[in-house]
């Protein structure tokens, strides 16, 4: 197991890198990761306003602009 104290001696590069690593492993058993019932309420949720016309989608540039405005 890798030591919190190891984690900050890492460049943010290299932490980067290593998320990117868990996160495609973790990808390689997600049968076996258990979706919670919530998360299943909100994509039906979600799937439901867009196919009505409800949902408003941003490009990454107006997430962006949002983001900044908010801090």
């Amino acid at each position: 197991m890798i030591e919190s104290a190891e984690i900050e001696k890492m460049s943010v590069a290299e932490r980067l890198r290593a998320m990117e690593q868990l996160w495609d492993s973790l990808y390689r058993y997600a049968d076996e990761l258990p979706s919670p019932d919530w998360h299943r309420d909100v994509l039906a949720e979600r799937k439901t306003r867009t196919q009505s016309g409800e949902a408003v989608f941003l490009t990454l540039d107006q997430l962006r602009s949002r983001l900044r405005d908010a801090s």
